[in-house]
């Protein structure tokens, strides 16, 4: 079992990959968020031990998908006994425009580990924003408070830009050497 879990929705695959070079990086174990919201039983049993819990959702009109937000629902119970209390999170989202209002996304998922008690993990990158900026380049989006990816609405998974993928992984192994850290 990992110390590093990412939990997250996936809707047509993309946000699905960008949870895999994330996991890739932080060494960790994946929970697929399935299309009726809800994870696999054994699955809670892995998130209560995890030491690290990294969200991940698309950005739908302006927010986390919907299945994202039942699966954060049925956190209540774990919040009302304060089980998280004190874990390491962070998160990432993934939406097909430049910005499409990530930003909220993220925020939210931060106020989500807030609630539990958590100590949020940023992405710790300066962004790529020079005039010789490409969407290759680690952080080309700009984030801060976690990762952001963009996946153009006509992309197929393959298609998610190099430097999007890139950051899930180095912002992985951020999240992986904090945990190492906070041991």
């Amino acid at each position: 079992m990992s110390d590093i879990v990412v939990v997250y929705h996936s809707g047509y695959g993309h946000t699905r990959k960008v949870a895999e070079y994330v996991a890739n990086g932080a060494n960790a174990e994946l929970i697929a968020i399935d299309s009726n919201g809800e994870i696999p039983q054994n699955a809670w049993d892995t998130l209560a031990a995890a030491k690290t819990i990294v969200f991940g959702a698309p950005t739908y009109m302006g927010n986390a998908s919907w299945q994202f937000k039942k699966f954060a629902d049925a956190t209540s119970q774990i919040w009302f006994t304060r089980g998280w209390q004190n874990k390491l999170f962070a998160g990432f989202t993934n939406s097909a425009s430049p910005v499409g209002d990530k930003g909220v996304t993220l925020a939210w998922l931060q106020t989500l580990a807030g609630q539990h008690g958590g100590i949020w993990i940023s992405l710790g990158l300066l962004p790529s924003n020079t005039k010789a900026a490409k969407n290759t380049d680690l952080n080309a989006l700009g984030g801060s408070t976690g990762l952001l990816v963009q996946s153009p609405s006509d992309a197929s998974v393959d298609e998610i830009p190099q430097g999007g993928l890139d950051t899930a992984t180095a912002f992985g192994e951020r999240i992986a050497e904090i945990t190492k850290r906070f041991a």
